[in-house]
């Protein structure tokens, strides 16, 4: 074997190796991940919602029920912008949705990122990386410090003790009501706007509900 051949072989060799590396540290740092994302599924849940203050992508102090959550049908996501597995994955199903919803979203309807690693993700990093996925208005990347992140992740069912190893979690909801539904994994959008479409009817029932026994009231 001549040298040439022999640099080429020692070179496929180290990037064969330095590849398996990376995948067994991709596979390892995401491990919750990997196992999560296989299937997607859903259950009903009750939310809480922190009386704390949060910071969105803009700078802006504000109040995650108050501001965001209060009034409207509500479609959220948690997620960190060094994560290059599942977070875009999931960033993505998101803005599927906002287009799917069209102008309802920043009207009737809003979505909420929260980022779980609050130490890293800053407003200025959120801003920037919202703009691979965000395609107008509606949309709340949300920071804070990591007690107010992860008091307001307690409350929602979503907080981990490793922010690497989180599942792949949305929560479609509406802000008047405690009741919401989680779905894990990787949900398809259309099901997501699906959700938000039926909470949306359920709000027109009861409003007309209740204007008719408004109106047969003496």
């Amino acid at each position: 074997m001549n040298r040439f051949a022999h640099r080429g072989l020692l070179t496929l060799c180290l990037l064969t190796v330095g590849i398996g590396q990376a995948i067994a540290h991709s596979t390892d740092e995401h491990a919750g991940h990997d196992m999560s994302a296989k299937s997607a599924s859903s259950e009903s849940a009750q939310v809480k919602f922190a009386d704390v203050t949060l910071v969105d992508q803009n700078g802006k102090s504000v109040s995650l029920e108050k501001d965001l959550v209060s009034n409207k049908i509500v479609v959220m996501s948690f997620i960190y912008t060094s994560c290059t597995t599942v977070c875009p994955v999931v960033s993505s199903i998101m803005g599927k949705v906002q287009q799917q919803l069209g102008a309802r979203v920043g009207k009737e309807v809003q979505l909420v990122s929260i980022s779980i690693d609050p130490q890293r993700d800053d407003a200025k990093r959120l801003n920037e990386y919202a703009r691979t996925f965000q395609k107008g208005p509606g949309w709340s990347w949300l920071t804070g410090s990591p007690q107010s992140v992860n008091e307001t992740l307690k409350g929602l069912g979503s907080f981990s003790g490793d922010f690497k190893s989180h599942q792949p979690l949305i929560l479609v909801g509406d802000g008047n009501s405690r009741h919401w539904t989680r779905y894990y994994g990787f949900t398809d959008p259309k099901v997501l706007s699906q959700q938000v479409e039926k909470l949306s009817g359920d709000r027109n029932v009861h409003a007309k509900h209740t204007a008719i026994a408004m109106e047969q009231q003496p």
